[in-house]
């Protein structure tokens, strides 16, 4: 996929159109690129058409001006279905992607085909104690970046995946990312607690990985009970970026869940 951009955005983005009718996009984690949904590229470029993004200081997308930052994602997005005209997508988010698919669906929600979110939470009703303690866990991660990013990547690989490929793999991203990007996600909280959860007009699936954190696994639980309707599946041998733990699991139930939204 060639990379793309908009005159008026610092995102990078790249597209793979192939001539099918439905369209997906990928948002990765936080410290990483578009890269870690490569074996989804690989296995659905034949069956969609395909849109990743690299966020904000990740990636391609550093070409940024004074005010930017990650709480206008959902803007830049928007904007680019529609200089490619996308009426309608599907939404795959992880970890960080996964809080951007939702503040899009909120703003958004008519360009939502369906959500998958993965190694997230629900923005709209995230549990204070459990925000606290989040935002504890950033800080600290955040501390040893500025000490040393090769540092960070190799403490952030253990918990941000669980097989040795997918642990390395993740490692040769994060080593990339800039220190100076940490500014551009000093927004995030803004997209918590902001909107209160409508009646979807499109399907959601959410999960984590068993080997995930704790409270990964009690953020999705509450967020079931929150979103009856919604579909959940945890993925075993998996972690937090259950898409390069288990790829071909992580392929077949995405597949499976947009043939049921179609």
């Amino acid at each position: 996929m060639k990379p793309k951009k908009l005159s008026n955005s610092p995102i990078t983005y790249f597209i793979s159109e192939t001539g099918h009718t439905q369209w997906v996009l990928f948002i990765h984690a936080a410290f990483v690129n578009h890269n870690m949904f490569k074996r989804q590229f690989e296995y659905f470029q034949d069956k969609y058409n395909i849109l990743a993004i690299d966020i904000i200081g990740h990636g391609q997308s550093t070409d940024t001006q004074k005010g930017d930052g990650v709480d206008k994602m959902s803007k830049w997005i928007f904007d680019i279905l529609h200089v490619e005209n996308i009426g309608k997508i599907h939404i795959v988010g992880v970890s960080l992607g996964a809080v951007l698919a939702q503040d899009f669906a909120n703003h958004y929600p008519n360009s939502v085909s369906s959500l998958a979110c993965f190694g997230g939470y629900d923005v709209n009703h995230f549990d204070i104690k459990m925000q606290k303690k989040n935002g504890a866990n950033q800080m600290l991660m955040m501390l040893k970046a500025l000490f040393s990013v090769k540092w960070f990547a190799k403490e952030n690989k253990k918990i941000s995946a669980y097989t040795v490929q997918a642990q390395d793999e993740f490692f040769d991203m994060n080593v990339l990312f800039p220190k100076k990007s940490f500014m551009f996600l000093a927004t995030l909280n803004s997209m918590v607690n902001k909107f209160k959860t409508g009646e979807r007009n499109y399907p959601l699936l959410i999960g984590c990985g068993s080997f995930d954190i704790p409270m990964e696994l009690e953020a999705i639980k509450q967020w079931k009970m929150s979103e009856p309707d919604c579909r959940v599946v945890i993925f075993e041998h998996a972690g937090h970026c259950v898409n390069m733990d288990v790829p071909q699991e992580f392929n077949k139930t995405i597949e499976d869940f947009w043939a049921s939204a179609e």
